[in-house]
């Protein structure tokens, strides 16, 4: 079954993340903005310490408090502002509608409870009137879903009792066992050797066909967003520098940290003594410079980049979504 995409289901708009520490204000999202329609796949790549995961949770109000605070912006979920509902509200809203499979299973999941139970924890949310024997039906059917062989047996397991790609899919099971229209996936092959990444990337591709979901895919890997992707958003030091179409990406980057990064990218057809990589380390997120966050590190920086933060530009001819943020785009 091939996905059909739809309409914008997701509208992330100006968002501010900061967390307050006694070392300053950390500046974690700082003018995040995106839309994600039904069906799509949208990767959020970057360096660690970009604000990918802080994004995330700011998605769903699980931003670490009272430290983090979303500051301003919209988060626009079916044209409903997520950042206007309680507590309460939001916690009928997770799981259901959206919902996140978070980076490390060993760490998601409670040692001390079996699969089932854990299971049946989200599920029950959704299905508040079935007994325990529907329950534990329906986190069977779960575990069928994402291909755990022996279900039956495995939700009797503890997580010590299962293998790191077994653990994965169980999170996964338990992430889409209320049916969400969105799911944002943490980087989940972090942890996974390198054929088990691949069955867990079919698994993920399989599921979203069969159920047309919204993806979130965060992840360090450009051969995942290849793979997965429709559109890319690039983020760097709080900020997304360039978005558009995985093609356009990948033929013509605009900003000079996706050059970057794409350089990074080890190639089979290129003999070299030297991998590429950029030089420098992002700034600190409590002491950003004014201009560009990118300048110190760029070799096209000048005094214009090192004063003024850019606006987005539109690039090419899919100018409408492939844009980015710096100045040597604007006589282009």
């Amino acid at each position: 079954m091939a996905r059909q995409i739809g309409d914008v289901i997701l509208e992330v708009e100006d968002l501010h993340t900061y967390c307050f520490t006694r070392f300053g204000t950390v500046k974690a999202v700082d003018g995040v903005s995106f839309n994600l329609r039904q069906g799509e796949a949208l990767a959020i790549v970057g360096e660690s310490g970009s604000g990918k995961t802080m994004t995330a949770l700011s998605l769903l109000q699980l931003q670490p408090k009272p430290a983090a605070r979303i500051i301003k912006g919209s988060i626009r979920l079916e044209g409903e502002d997520l950042l206007k509902k309680s507590e309460q509200e939001m916690r009928q809203i997770r799981g259901r509608r959206i919902s996140m499979i978070l980076q490390d299973p060993q760490t998601s999941l409670n040692p001390v409870f079996t699969v089932g139970n854990q299971l049946i924890e989200a599920i029950r949310n959704q299905h508040t009137g079935d007994d325990k024997r529907s329950l534990i039906r329906r986190a069977i059917d779960g575990l069928k879903q994402v291909r755990v062989a022996a279900p039956e047996r495995r939700v009797e397991d503890y997580p010590h009792q299962i293998s790191g790609g077994m653990k994965q899919r169980v999170v996964g099971a338990i992430a889409i066992s209320c049916e969400p229209k969105v799911i944002i996936a943490d980087e989940p092959t972090t942890s996974l050797d390198v054929t088990i990444q691949a069955q867990y990337l079919r698994l993920l591709r399989e599921i979203q066909e069969e159920t047309n979901l919204s993806l979130i895919f965060i992840t360090h890997d450009f051969g995942i967003v290849a793979k997965m992707c429709d559109r890319v958003v690039v983020m760097y030091a709080g900020r997304h520098v360039e978005s558009g179409p995985v093609r356009d990406i990948f033929n013509h980057p605009s900003h000079p940290y996706t050059q970057a990064l794409l350089r990074s990218v080890p190639s089979m057809d290129e003999d070299v003594e030297r991998l590429y990589s950029i030089d420098g380390q992002p700034p600190a997120l409590w002491d950003l410079p004014e201009g560009c966050r990118f300048a110190p590190r760029c070799e096209y920086a000048d005094d214009r980049c090192r004063r003024d933060y850019p606006p987005s530009f539109k690039v090419g001819k899919n100018g409408a979504e492939h844009t980015a943020s710096c100045w040597r785009l604007e006589s282009k």
